[in-house]
């Protein structure tokens, strides 16, 4: 599986902008999440299929949270720039 991927240590008043090129999956997830998202088991995050661009997600806590974007399977690549707002 092929995603962008983003380590990001996060307050509890921030929020992750997403500037993307084209419609794609943003996750936010911790770490256990996160593992087992690249793993291809069961996982829960925050976000969801971004078809307007800037995307932006909130964390629920602050923490260290990892940020994957990806296209769910389907071909082709995205770019995409990440800030912290």
């Amino acid at each position: 599986m092929n995603f962008l991927k983003y380590e990001l240590n996060l307050d509890g008043q921030d929020a992750v902008k997403v500037v993307l090129n084209k419609q794609a999956n943003v996750r936010l997830m911790d770490y256990s999440n996160f593992q087992a998202y690249r793993n291809g088991r069961r996982h829960t995050y925050y976000g969801g299929h971004a078809t307007v661009s800037p995307f932006v997600v909130r964390p629920p806590h602050a923490g260290q949270w990892y940020l994957a974007i990806d296209m769910g399977g389907y071909g082709g690549s995205v770019n995409a720039s990440v800030s912290v707002i």
